[in-house]
């Protein structure tokens, strides 16, 4: 029997993504955020407050980077998280981490994570559902380790974590457990 939990932000598996933009004196700042994602082909979403140093960057320079964190740098993601860029001028250099300047947007690239979309400001919507940017993903840049022999990534080699709304938890993502758009196909024969 199921039990009424009321209304929650139940759902899972999150992301854990870390946006990464340049302050106005270009200074590297990092928020890692966990309520958004891919909205359509070319597009993200990030839901995030208004108030964040990260969202003030993003109105200013129309750009951001979008990386995902891997397990090997889970201490500076969540950092990340916990340090706000409005109180801790010195976040990103505390975090021991580095950054490249993207070549296809005015935002940098976390060398550490393994994938990293590089994004321009598409729209920024502010109204009685909250504030959201949109971005356009201008290019995907990947470490070759994480890739297959074809090119394309492998979640397996990526070592990505997820992030637990039920118990504010982080996840390994595990083994492959099914092929999509063929695990299910022998039900299109009944």
């Amino acid at each position: 029997m199921k039990k009424d939990l009321g209304v929650k932000p139940y759902t899972f598996p999150m992301p854990v993504l870390m946006i990464a933009t340049y302050g106005e004196d270009g200074t590297v700042d990092v928020m890692n955020m966990a309520w958004g994602g891919v909205c359509a082909q070319n597009l993200v979403a990030l839901n995030i407050d208004e108030d964040h140093k990260t969202t003030e960057n993003i109105k200013a320079r129309g750009a951001f980077t979008l990386s995902i964190a891997d397990i090997d740098h889970i201490e500076a993601a969540d950092f990340f998280g916990i340090a706000s860029g409005n109180k801790m001028p010195d976040k990103f250099e505390r975090s021991g981490l580095t950054a490249t300047k993207s070549t296809r947007v005015d935002a940098p690239v976390i060398n550490e994570f393994p994938l990293t979309l590089e994004c321009k400001v598409r729209a920024i919507q502010n109204d009685e559902l909250g504030f959201r940017v949109v971005g356009e993903i201008v290019n995907v840049l990947a470490e070759e380790r994480v890739l297959t022999p074809d090119g394309k990534v492998d979640p397996v080699k990526l070592n990505a974590f997820l992030f637990d709304q039920f118990q504010n938890g982080y996840y390994a993502v595990g083994e492959k457990v099914g092929q999509a758009w063929h695990t299910g196909a022998g039900l299109m024969k009944k």
